[in-house]
């Protein structure tokens, strides 16, 4: 039979359980956690067809350069698989609000998504009912504290190692993209 690495390792201090207030605040954190992402896609499949992450991509490719981005900077903004990505923005295609091309540049292949007018359109059209969830949601209950939490989760983003800028820009122009010029 296995032992789990949890079995095998001794520790080397009592374990450190939370108090009560922290025991509270983590377990409504983790109930956020995984409820609002259900709450907010729900919504937006309900009067958008889309899930989350697709919007959370148009949205994206709407405020870069040439509203484009290459495959691997999606999942980075996402934090997901390139494989998870590529079906995610596959369905994207299928409807019509972005376009994939593959690309070359310095020896390598990488695929380029770009935000079609359709999508440019079809976010434009989504945003504000979605604006108006997040709002209900999240903004509005929190009142001021909001902005505050926003320092507190960066914290956490920063802890989990993944960028903390919220609108990571590509570098501008040809060199971004290598073979890909104007859309």
């Amino acid at each position: 039979m296995l032992k789990s690495s949890v079995d095998e390792q001794e520790p080397e201090e009592p374990f450190d359980r939370l108090g009560k207030e922290e025991r509270r605040v983590w377990i409504n954190l983790a109930k956020v956690l995984l409820t609002l992402p259900g709450a907010l896609e729900s919504q937006l499949l309900r009067d958008a067809d889309l899930t989350l992450l697709g919007y959370m991509i148009l949205a994206r490719l709407s405020v870069v350069p040439e509203e484009s981005l290459r495959m691997s900077e999606i999942a980075e903004m996402a934090n997901g698989s390139l494989p998870r990505i590529s079906h995610a923005v596959a369905r994207l295609e299928d409807r019509g609000w972005v376009t994939r091309k593959v690309c070359t540049g310095q020896g390598r292949r990488f695929t380029i998504a770009t935000l079609t007018d359709a999508g440019r359109a079809h976010l434009a059209a989504s945003s504000p009912a979605h604006v108006a969830n997040v709002r209900r949601l999240v903004v509005d209950p929190l009142g001021d504290d909001f902005l505050r939490l926003g320092d507190a989760v960066e914290r956490i983003v920063g802890n989990l190692g993944l960028p903390t800028e919220v609108l990571k820009r590509p570098k501008a122009g040809p060199a971004a993209h290598p073979g890909v010029g104007h859309h």
